[in-house]
């Protein structure tokens, strides 16, 4: 069945729309965070394995992300060619130094806006879930604004 469109005047307290330019820019950025977040993820998970099993099997990759292994292998090629990973047959994936910087990045990134989250009242469970997403999209500022804003909170009488 076809949608029908209809027209809606927009809300009296709409915000003006932002210059092209600036608009352009915050969607450029959408765009990178959303194509360097697989890397980002793949890198956080390689790095995870080495320390926890020894080994960042392509299978184990796959399956922990939750994707295929074709998926998993056109992702690690990927990697490879990003410079951030070494592959060796029978002998899995492994980080090079720029694939262990940036998983620490992404690690603590991830545990910065969980910390947030929490402070603000979000469950752990859901605060790590969405912690996933957020933390690929939110800028440096924000970062430092959400470091400034715990270390603060931590300084407080009773705080926990």
């Amino acid at each position: 069945m076809a949608a029908v469109a209809t027209e809606h005047p927009a809300p009296e307290s709409s915000p003006e729309m932002p210059e092209e330019p600036t608009q352009a820019l915050r969607f450029s950025r959408a765009r990178t965070a959303r194509s360097a977040a697989l890397l980002e993820d793949y890198a956080e998970l390689i790095a995870d394995l080495l320390a926890s099993a020894g080994e960042a099997r392509p299978v184990d990759i796959a399956r922990r992300l939750g994707v295929s292994h074709a998926t998993a292998v056109k992702s690690i090629a990927r990697l490879k060619r990003e410079g951030l990973v070494t592959a060796r047959p029978y002998r899995g994936v492994f980080l090079t130094d720029a694939g262990h910087a940036l998983a620490e990045r992404v690690r603590a990134r991830h545990r910065l806006v969980v910390d947030l989250l929490v402070a603000i009242g979000v469950p752990l469970e859901a605060a790590e879930s969405d912690a996933e997403g957020i933390e690929h999209h939110v800028s440096d500022a924000t970062l430092r604004s959400f470091a400034r804003f715990l270390s603060a909170r931590a300084k407080l009488p009773g705080a926990d």
